[in-house]
C-alpha cells in the first residue's frame, strides 16, 4: 500500500483540508519538466505551487509525456521546425505502482511516477505513463506526445488521464471528495465514477469542471461509436451513456458532457464566465457556471529586486534593475539571433502560444506603418516575438515564418524559438511593453500579462479575458479600443491594427522618452495592482471557497 502519510510535507490548513484531485493534461511546474504546451499548463503549474504554499489537501494527476510537447527549433533557413526527442527526468520518483486500464478493448498497463512536493515546491503530482515494456509499441505511444494529432491516440490519452488517474487514486487508497477537471480532457474520469457509483447524483457530488474554451467549435468532440470502440465509457453501454448525458446527434462534446455531469463549473475570467453561460445556456441539463479568474504564482515569477525597489519606492533602483533584466533578455536574443539590442531602447514583446486568433502578426498588417514605427530615429523601439504553434497548425507556423521573413533584416526586431517557462520569464522581466491583441471574446483569460505586470512590463491589450478586471488606460496599462462587433473579421483586424499603430506612435512611445516619470508611475501602478487579485494564492483559495466546499 502506498504511504499516503508521507505524500505531503505539511499539515493541512483547516480551510483547505477537503481532499481534492486536480486532473490536467499539462502542468508547467518548472523549466526542466517539459510536459506542457502553453497557458493551460502555466495556469495548472501556478495552481499547484499555490496549493503548496497554502498547505492545501490537493494532488495533481497528469501524464508523463516522453517527448513532451515538442522542441521548437529552426531549419537551415531559420524558419521553424518541430522536433520530438525523448526526455528523461531523474527528479521523478518511481512509485512502483503498475496497474491495467482498458483502451480499445485491450489491456494497457500504466506506471505511476510522482513529482514530490519538495522538488519544485508544488502540491504532489502523479504522472502516468504507458511507455513501459509491459505494453506493445502502439500502447507505449499513448504517453509519447502531448496533444497527439491522431484522433484515436488523443482519445486514448484522455482515457489514460481520466480513468487511469481515478483508478490510481483508488489503488493508493486516497479518499477523494472532489475530482477537479481542468478542461475536458479528463472526461473518462466521469464514466469511471458512474461505473463505480452507478448513480449520477453520487458522481455529481464529487466532480467540478473548469472550462477554458470560449467558443463551441473549439471544444473537443467525437462520434459515439468511435468512443465506444475505444472503451471511453469504461464499460457503460451506449444506452446508459445516453441516459446520463443526452449527447447530441450521435456526437459527444467533452465540455457539454462535463457540464451535464459536474456539480458546478467555472469560466476563467469574469468576461469568460458570461461568454460561457451564454454559449451553453441553450443546452438542457448543464450545471451552474461561475467565474474564477485565472492567476499566476508570484513566488515563481517575480523578480525579487524589482519587488524590493517597488516596496521601498525607489525609482532609481527600479529603473536600474529593469535595465539589468533587459540586458539578460538581450543576451538570449543575441545568442539565438545574432542581434544586439539596447537596454536604453523601449522594448515591446508579443509572446504566447501561436494561434490564428491571437494575431501575432497584427503589428505587420500595414507594413508601411510598421516600418515607420521601427525606423523612427527620434523614438526608437525594439520588438520581440516568441511562441509555439501546435506542431500541425500550419497557419500558426506560417505566421511564425512570416514574422521571421518580414523582420529578419531589421536590427531591432526578432523572433525567438523555445518559448517555455525559462524564456517566458526572461521576456516578462526584460520587456517594457507586453502586447496582447487577440480577437475579442476569443481569449478566455490570458495570464501572461499578469506575470509581465508583476515584473514592471506594462500591458498593451485588447480588453478581453482578465484585462477588463485590471486595466485602466494610462494608469496601469494601455487599452487598444476594440472594433464594433458587427464588422467583418477583415474590417476588425484593419481597424484594431490602425488603433494599435496610433496608440504606439502618438501616446506610448513618446511617453517613454519624453515623460519617463509618468511611465514609471504607470509601471509601478501595474506592479502593485496586479497583486493580490491576480496572484494564484487568491485563485487557489477561491476554488476551495466557490467550487470545492
Amino acid at each position: 500500500m502506498f504511504d499516503l502519510e508521507k505524500l505531503f510535507p505539511y499539515k493541512f490548513d483547516k480551510k483547505f483540508a477537503k481532499p481534492v484531485a486536480y486532473f490536467s493534461m499539462e502542468f508547467a511546474i518548472d523549466q526542466p519538466l517539459k510536459i506542457y504546451s502553453g497557458g493551460l499548463g502555466f495556469l495548472a503549474g501556478s495552481h499547484m505551487r499555490s496549493a503548496y504554499e497554502l498547505r492545501q489537501n490537493m494532488i495533481g494527476i497528469g501524464i508523463m509525456w516522453k517527448k513532451g510537447y515538442y522542441d521548437q527549433e529552426r531549419n537551415e533557413d531559420q524558419t521553424m521546425r518541430a522536433s520530438f526527442r525523448n526526455k528523461q527526468y531523474s527528479f521523478l520518483t518511481d512509485t512502483g505502482i503498475l496497474f491495467p486500464i482498458t483502451i480499445h478493448g485491450a489491456r494497457v498497463f500504466v506506471k505511476a511516477y510522482l513529482l514530490k512536493p519538495e522538488v519544485f515546491k508544488s502540491a504532489p503530482i502523479f504522472l502516468l505513463s504507458t511507455d513501459i515494456e509491459e505494453n506493445d509499441h502502439l500502447a507505449q505511444t499513448i504517453s509519447h506526445r502531448l496533444y497527439d494529432p491522431n484522433e484515436t491516440t488523443r482519445i486514448a490519452q484522455s482515457i489514460l488521464l481520466g480513468a487511469g488517474g481515478a483508478k490510481l487514486l483508488d489503488i493508493i487508497g486516497r479518499e477523494t471528495e472532489i475530482y477537479h477537471m481542468n478542461e475536458g480532457h479528463a472526461l473518462p474520469l466521469c464514466f469511471y465514477l458512474l461505473d463505480k457509483f452507478n448513480n449520477l447524483d453520487e458522481v455529481r457530488k464529487r466532480v467540478v469542471f473548469t472550462t477554458h474554451t470560449p467558443e463551441k467549435a473549439g471544444n473537443e468532440e467525437h462520434n459515439i461509436p468511435l468512443l465506444e470502440s475505444m472503451s471511453f465509457f469504461n464499460g457503460l453501454s451506449v444506452k446508459e451513456v445516453e441516459k446520463y448525458v443526452k449527447p447530441e446527434n450521435g456526437t459527444l462534446n467533452y465540455t457539454l458532457t462535463a457540464l451535464r455531469i459536474a456539480r458546478k463549473a467555472n469560466g476563467v475570467s469574469q468576461l469568460h464566465g458570461e461568454v460561457a453561460r451564454t454559449m451553453w445556456q441553450p443546452y438542457e441539463g448543464i450545471c451552474e457556471i461561475d467565474a474564477i479568474t485565472n492567476a499566476q504564482n508570484k513566488t515563481y515569477w517575480k523578480d525579487y529586486m524589482l519587488e524590493k525597489a517597488l516596496s521601498s519606492n525607489n525609482d532609481e533602483k527600479l529603473v536600474s534593475r529593469k535595465k539589468m533584466l533587459k540586458k539578460k533578455l538581450f543576451r538570449v536574443v543575441a545568442n539565438q539571433t545574432g542581434k544586439l539590442f539596447d537596454e536604453d531602447v523601449l522594448t515591446l514583446v508579443w509572446a504566447r502560444r501561436f494561434a490564428g486568433y491571437k494575431r501575432a502578426n497584427l503589428l505587420l498588417r500595414d507594413f508601411d506603418r510598421f516600418k515607420n514605427i521601427i525606423n523612427n530615429k527620434k523614438y526608437p523601439i525594439q520588438i520581440i516575438w516568441a511562441g509555439k504553434p501546435y506542431p500541425e497548425d500550419y497557419e500558426g507556423i506560417n505566421i511564425f515564418n512570416e514574422i521571421f521573413w518580414k523582420t529578419k533584416d531589421f536590427k531591432n526586431c526578432t523572433i525567438l524559438t523555445g518559448y517555455e517557462l525559462w524564456i517566458s520569464g526572461h521576456l516578462k522581466k526584460g520587456s517594457d511593453l507586453w502586447l496582447n491583441n487577440p480577437r475579442m471574446y476569443r481569449e478566455a483569460s490570458g495570464t501572461s500579462g499578469m506575470t509581465a505586470a508583476m515584473n514592471g512590463s506594462i500591458n498593451v491589450s485588447i480588453p478581453d479575458g482578465w484585462i477588463p478586471e485590471f486595466a485602466e488606460h494610462g494608469k496601469n496599462s494601455f487599452i487598444i479600443q476594440p472594433a464594433p462587433d458587427d464588422l467583418s473579421v477583415h474590417e476588425k483586424d484593419k481597424m484594431e491594427a490602425d488603433r494599435l499603430y496610433d496608440l504606439l506612435e502618438h501616446e506610448i512611445i513618446p511617453m517613454y522618452y519624453d515623460n519617463p516619470s509618468k511611465w514609471i508611475q504607470i509601471m509601478k501602478t501595474g506592479m502593485s495592482g496586479v497583486i493580490p487579485c491576480f496572484e494564484s494564492g487568491r485563485m487557489a483559495a477561491e476554488y476551495y471557497k466557490k467550487l470545492y466546499n
